[in-house]
């Protein structure tokens, strides 16, 4: 024998308690009960109590979450002789009354400088700390000038907004944000934004922009900590190329200096920029600046090739308007440029050799400088016809090799030169040679030289008889000879 399931389960409830009774068919038998919660997140508990009452039992349930539904039910089995549980009674869904908001909303800015003063766009989201307590909520806010006692100005907002735009002058403000149910108001939560100075914009530019590096899980961000602020904030922009961008932040405590940040909306290729702020006494200041992608890709377009020098020997390209900025799927690391002669590999001095699919060769230079957008490929063979390409790479590589430009080199001068000595001086000489042949051969080598036709020895003709003879007087000698000899004196 057992008894028979606990039955018309009715309840009494405050925002924590919950006192749950029962009705049992009690013959007398003292009985010992069980009863199951199902809380809000899934857990189950469960809870035993004595029945000490002949028609009905109870229990009372605390510590629980206000505003919050709670399943119970209940068995029971004889206490002095325990054999078996009753069945189940029926579950009962009980909901907690409402309280006041417990925890703060989490609250956030975004800064526009305009004419005479500032747009302040409030940022407001709840807390995993903070819970809303009630049915229906709303937010309320409030702010005023830190100096000057001025009247604080508030609006309320439904459930539905989590942000709003203030417009501001350049004087220091103190904005806060409560959430309101039908209970009461949760805590502030206060940002003071201070006041504007005349530096205020290059302050935020000085701060060069750190690459940082995405992984499997999200963009790994880190800091150098001071030890003046008790928190650290990370803001970006899940959509960076719409208006508006999504703006997400996230807090940290004092002791933390890094963060993976990830979000469901994050995606290769795009550069997300984040800011990392110090805050002390709901006051923030800019300290760092980061920009990284999830994951890099290839440049989304070449560079195109606007100008090109020629010589002989060298060609030099210009691709002055490649932009490197984050419309890129990528940091823009460099260039490459690649040329080759049309119709066969590439061995340039100074290059390294690049083979492509279809295994021809391509002579590859590297520029290691993205905001260097001219280069010379020298040692090129003049009048000559050459294929060449310019690449952008990024930590995702660079795009597949398809689209050429063709040059051709010009004729060198110098080798106009050579021609010229080398065939058309020689070949005018050697016709004029052919044309004057009697003449040169008579000059040159005559059959019988005559001294008459040497210029050499052409002197004035002097006749004795027929003989022809020289006159000394025709001659200017340097030096004079007298020789002794018989037959000398004779002549």
């Amino acid at each position: 024998v057992y008894p028979a399931a606990p039955f018309q389960l009715w309840e009494e409830c405050t925002d924590t308690d919950i006192t749950l009774y029962w009705k049992h068919r009690n013959k007398g038998i003292k009985l010992f009960c069980q009863t199951e919660v199902l809380q809000p997140d899934g857990k189950v508990e469960l809870h035993n109590s004595s029945d000490t009452h002949l028609h009905y039992a109870s229990i009372t349930l605390g510590g629980l979450q206000p505003y919050a539904e709670y399943t119970a039910r209940v068995h029971c089995a004889a206490a002095k002789h325990f054999w078996r549980w009753s069945e189940w009674s029926e579950a009962q869904t009980i909901r907690t009354k409402e309280a006041t908001p417990s925890g703060k909303l989490d609250i956030w800015r975004e800064i526009t400088p305009v004419l005479g003063g500032r747009n302040v766009t409030l940022f407001w989201k709840q807390a995993p700390s903070f819970r809303a307590n009630g049915r229906s909520i709303s937010y309320e806010v409030t702010w005023e000038k830190v100096e000057g006692g001025s009247k604080p100005e508030s609006i309320s907002f439904s459930s539905v907004y989590n942000s709003t735009r203030i417009s501001i002058d350049n004087h220091s403000y103190r904005f806060s944000i409560m959430a309101k149910n039908n209970v009461n108001y949760s805590l502030p939560s206060v940002l003071i934004i201070p006041r504007a100075t005349g530096n205020s914009r290059s302050i935020g530019s000085e701060l060069k922009e750190e690459q940082v590096n995405g992984t499997d899980d999200g963009i790994f961000i880190s800091w150098e900590p001071r030890h003046i602020y008790d928190s650290y904030i990370i803001d970006w922009c899940n959509f960076p190329m719409l208006q508006p961008c999504d703006l997400q932040w996230k807090r940290f405590g004092p002791n933390t200096s890094s963060a993976l940040i990830n979000s469901a909306a994050f995606v290769p290729g795009v550069r997300y920029n984040f800011h990392i702020y110090g805050s002390v006494a709901n006051r923030a200041s800019l300290l760092e600046k980061k920009t990284g992608y999830l994951k890099e890709l290839p440049p989304l377009l070449d560079p195109v090739v606007e100008k090109v020098e020629l010589t002989f020997n060298a060609v030099t390209l210009s691709w002055d308007s490649y932009p490197t900025n984050e419309s890129q799927s990528g940091f823009v690391r460099g260039y490459h440029v690649y040329v080759s002669p049309i119709q066969e590999d590439c061995s340039l001095k100074g290059s390294k050799k690049h083979v492509l699919p279809d295994a021809s060769v391509l002579c590859k230079y590297t520029i290691e400088n993205p905001e260097e957008k001219r280069y010379t490929v020298k040692h090129l063979l003049s009048n000559t016809k050459y294929k060449l390409v310019v690449k952008a790479y990024t930590g995702g590589g660079e795009t597949p090799i398809v689209n050429f430009i063709y040059i051709d080199t010009p004729f060198s001068s110098n080798m106009l030169y050579l021609l010229v000595l080398l065939v058309i001086v020689p070949s005018l000489v050697a016709a004029i040679c052919r044309w004057k042949m009697k003449w040169v051969k008579e000059c040159c080598c005559p059959v019988i030289p005559s001294p008459n036709k040497s210029k050499v020895l052409s002197f004035k003709e002097f006749k004795i008889g027929s003989e022809e003879v020289l006159k000394i007087s025709d001659c200017i000698p340097d030096m004079l000879a007298v020789d002794s000899n018989a037959e000398a004196q004779n002549i």
